[in-house]
């Protein structure tokens, strides 16, 4: 499966693209740019976003916003992974159509497990 990435921290960018890659078996594309998840996406066609919020150029809530607008991005299931973890926010994300909101810090050696608990409904998984 594809994985785009949309995360700002370098460390966690690689973090993610190493349990993704070796544990998740996951092609993945990353881009700390907020503006740039709309066009990867069209691009690279993942089978799933993992999305932060706090992100340059567009917060992860526009970006869900304009992902979920948008007939050819709207199915693909989006996963909020941020530091921040207000309950206004979680609700936010969840009304603009995010599958799920998992807080930073991670535990990497269970992000797959949690992932594929949030994708099981959908019939689909990673790491298979």
């Amino acid at each position: 499966m594809k994985v785009l990435v949309a995360e700002d921290d370098p460390d966690i960018q690689v973090i993610l693209k190493m349990v993704l890659v070796r544990l998740g078996k996951c092609e993945v594309a990353i881009t700390f740019q907020g503006d740039q998840v709309l066009p990867m996406a069209k691009e690279h066609h993942p089978g799933l976003i993992l999305l932060d919020v706090m992100l340059p150029e567009m917060s992860g809530f526009e970006i869900c916003k304009v992902l979920k607008a948008d007939p050819e991005t709207r199915s693909i299931p989006v996963i909020f992974l941020t530091a921040r973890s207000m309950p206004t926010e979680i609700q936010e994300a969840m009304t603009l159509g995010a599958l799920a909101y998992l807080a930073k810090p991670f535990d990497p050696m269970t992000l797959v497990a949690q992932i594929n608990q949030i994708l099981k409904p959908l019939g689909t998984s990673i790491g298979a």
